[in-house]
C-alpha cells in the first residue's frame, strides 16, 4: 500500500513515510528523539513548535526544547504565531507528508491544517483517555489521587482529545511522584509507544476504539495563583497538591508577608500534639515542623522562600526561629 507517495511498512520500494511534528516541551522532545532513531517508522520533514520565550527572573529568551533538537538534527524548524494563516497551512503543505504527530504543541490544530495530511494526525496525550482531556493530565492525576495513569495514542479531530484511541499504555502513580517525576515517565513510555503503533496506524492496520464520551474528565491549565495552598482541606489533598505543583508554579502559601512555596511534606501519622490548633498554625520542633489542616497535620520537609533557595526544614527553622507558632495564609 503506498500512502502520501511512500512505500509499505518495511519500505520496499520507497522511503518511510514522511511526518510533521508539532511539539514544545521536555515531554515532547522525549517523543520527538525516539522518531529521529534510525529505526523509527517514519520521516521527520519538518518539526512546529510554539516561539522562543522569556524565561525566569532574567526573562531570557529561551528555545523550546523540540527546537533545540530539531536544529541539532538539521531538521527545518516553523514557529508560527498562528496556525490559521493560509501561508502557514501551505508551507507544510509543501512538505508532501502522509501524517502529522502532536505531542504537547500547545494549541489545538485547526481543521484547515488536519485536512493537508493524508492520514491526519495522531497525538501522544498523557492520560488514560477519556480520563483527564485538556492541558494538565499529569498533575490533575496525582492531584486527584489516581492511582494509575499512563499514555493514549489517539487520532485528532476538532475537539479537545475527543478522538479515537489507538493504543493506551498505564503506569502506577507511586506515593512520592510529582509532576516532573511522572510527566519523565510518561514521555519515555508515549515515546515506546508511539514508535511500535504508528506504523499500523499509517497503514490502516490499527484498531481503533472510540472513547467513552460520557465518562469523560476534563483539566484546564493551570496559573501561579492555582498553586495557593488552602489549608483548610486534608493533609492528604494538601500533599497531593504539593507534588502535583511541585514543577510550576509550585504549592504556596504566605508568611511574614512573603510567599513561601512548600517543595516537599508528608502526611503525619500517630499523635499530633497540638491538634486542636487551626488550620494554617504551624506547630512542632527544631526536629519537625508541621502544619494544621482541616484534617490532620502537614509535616513539612522542604520549603522556599521568595527570593531564597530550597531549604531544609531543620535549616529553615534555624534561619527563621519565630517560623513555628506563626500562622501560614491561605489568601
Amino acid at each position: 500500500m503506498v500512502i502520501g507517495g511512500q512505500s509499505g511498512p518495511d519500505g520496499a520500494g520507497g522511503t518511510r513515510p514522511r511526518a510533521v511534528f508539532f511539539g514544545t516541551p521536555q515531554f515532547a522532545e522525549v517523543v520527538l528523539g525516539s522518531l529521529l532513531l534510525p529505526q523509527s517508522p517514519v520521516d521527520v520533514v519538518a518539526v512546529v513548535t510554539q516561539p522562543d520565550r522569556p524565561v525566569g527572573r532574567s526573562q531570557k529568551l529561551t528555545q523550546p526544547p523540540v527546537k533545540v533538537t530539531a536544529e541539532c538534527h538539521g531538521i527545518p524548524v516553523r514557529q508560527p504565531v498562528s496556525l490559521r494563516r493560509p501561508a502557514v497551512v501551505e508551507n507544510l503543505r509543501g512538505y508532501g507528508a502522509s501524517i502529522g504527530i502532536v505531542v504537547a504543541y500547545g494549541r489545538l490544530l485547526p481543521p484547515e491544517l488536519l485536512a493537508i495530511f493524508p492520514r491526519g494526525c495522531v497525538n501522544v496525550h498523557a492520560s488514560l483517555l477519556p480520563r483527564w482531556r485538556g492541558a494538565w493530565p499529569v498533575g490533575a492525576a496525582i492531584q486527584a489521587g489516581d492511582a494509575e495513569t499512563g499514555v493514549s495514542i489517539m487520532v485528532l479531530d476538532a475537539g479537545m482529545d475527543t478522538g479515537p484511541v489507538i493504543a493506551t499504555d498505564a503506569t502506577a502513580i507511586g506515593d512520592a511522584d510529582t509532576t516532573d517525576v511522572l510527566e519523565e515517565r510518561l514521555a519515555t513510555l508515549g515515546a515506546d509507544l508511539l514508535v511500535r503503533t504508528i506504523g499500523s496506524y499509517i497503514y490502516e492496520d490499527a484498531k481503533l476504539v472510540e472513547q467513552d464520551h460520557e465518562g469523560a474528565t476534563y483539566c484546564r491549565p493551570i496559573t501561579k495563583s492555582d498553586g495557593l495552598i488552602d489549608w483548610s482541606g486534608s493533609a492528604v489533598s494538601i500533599e497531593r497538591h504539593v507534588r502535583a505543583m511541585h514543577s510550576w508554579p509550585g504549592a504556596w502559601t504566605r508568611w511574614s508577608g512573603r510567599r513561601l512555596v512548600v517543595r516537599r511534606a508528608h502526611v503525619m501519622t500517630g499523635h499530633v500534639e497540638q491538634a486542636d490548633a487551626g488550620p494554617g498554625q504551624v506547630v512542632g520542633d527544631r526536629r519537625q515542623m508541621y502544619v494544621m489542616t482541616g484534617s490532620g497535620a502537614l509535616a513539612l520537609d522542604e520549603l522556599q522562600l521568595e527570593g531564597r533557595g530550597i531549604t531544609p526544614i531543620r535549616a529553615f527553622v534555624q534561619g527563621y526561629p519565630g517560623f513555628g507558632g506563626s500562622i501560614l495564609s491561605s489568601v
